[in-house]
C-alpha cells in the first residue's frame, strides 16, 4: 500500500514520540543524544495533539512515518503549555537533574525549555499575520517522496478553513534543505537570526 496522508488519532501518540526522536537531529536520529528517548516529543510533538487534534496530520504505511502538528493560536498554545502540559513533566524532570542523566548539551537544552518563561514571552508584531505554528518530522525512508508538501498542505487547507490569517516555523541555517523545501512550499522569511530563520506563509487576505 502506498504512503498517504489521514488526520491523527490517540493510538499514533506513541509513533509521533518516535518519530520526533529519530528525526530530531536535522532530518536524522537523535537517539544517541537523550537518555530519555521521550523528551524531545513532550516537548515538539505530544503536546500539539493533545492540545488540538485537529491540526495534527500523519504519513501513513502500516503505521505513521511521519507527521505534521501545529496550533491556529501560538500565544494561547504557550499559554496552555505552561499552566497545564509543562507543570507535571517539570515535577518528573525536577531541576537540577542528574548530570548522569543529562546525555548531551541538546538534551539540557530541552529540559531547560520545561522550565521557559512562556507566558510571558514577548510576542513579535509579525504575529498578528502569523498567529499559528507548526513542527513537521518524516522518518529518512520518507522523505523526498512529496509527503512533506503533502502534510504541509492539508495543514494549510484546514488552517484556512478555520479562517487563520497565517502560519510560521523557525528553520536552523544548518539545515538549508529544509529551508529550500519550505521555500518551494511558498514560505517567505519573516525574520532572521545568525542561527535560524523564522519563515511564514499567509492564507488569503493578509493581515493589517
Amino acid at each position: 500500500m502506498a504512503a498517504f496522508i489521514r488526520q491523527a488519532h490517540g493510538a499514533d501518540v506513541p509513533y509521533l514520540y518516535e518519530i520526533c526522536l529519530k528525526t530530531g537531529d536535522n532530518g536524522k536520529d537523535a537517539s544517541d543524544s537523550f537518555h530519555d528517548p521521550f523528551l524531545l516529543g513532550q516537548y515538539y510533538a505530544a503536546p500539539y495533539f493533545f492540545h488540538d487534534p485537529g491540526l495534527c496530520f500523519v504519513v501513513e504505511d502500516r503505521f505513521p512515518q511521519g507527521y505534521i502538528v501545529a496550533t491556529e493560536d501560538t500565544i494561547a498554545f504557550r499559554n496552555w503549555l505552561a499552566l497545564e502540559w509543562l507543570p507535571p513533566l517539570q515535577r518528573r524532570y525536577q531541576n537540577p537533574y542528574p548530570p548522569e542523566k543529562i546525555r548531551t548539551d541538546f538534551e539540557r537544552l530541552i529540559r531547560n525549555h520545561l522550565y521557559s518563561p512562556l507566558i510571558v514571552d514577548p510576542c513579535p508584531p509579525w504575529f498578528r499575520s502569523y498567529p499559528a505554528h507548526l513542527h513537521i518530522d518524516l522518518l529518512p525512508a520518507y522523505q523526498r517522496q512529496g509527503l512533506g508538501a503533502k502534510l504541509l498542505a492539508a495543514l494549510f487547507e484546514e488552517l484556512e478553513r478555520r479562517g487563520c490569517p497565517g502560519v510560521h516555523l523557525i528553520a536552523g541555517m544548518d539545515n538549508p534543505n529544509a529551508i529550500a523545501f519550505y521555500q518551494k512550499q511558498g514560505l517567505e522569511t519573516i525574520q532572521e537570526a545568525p542561527w535560524a530563520l523564522t519563515m511564514g506563509k499567509t492564507f488569503g487576505k493578509r493581515g493589517a
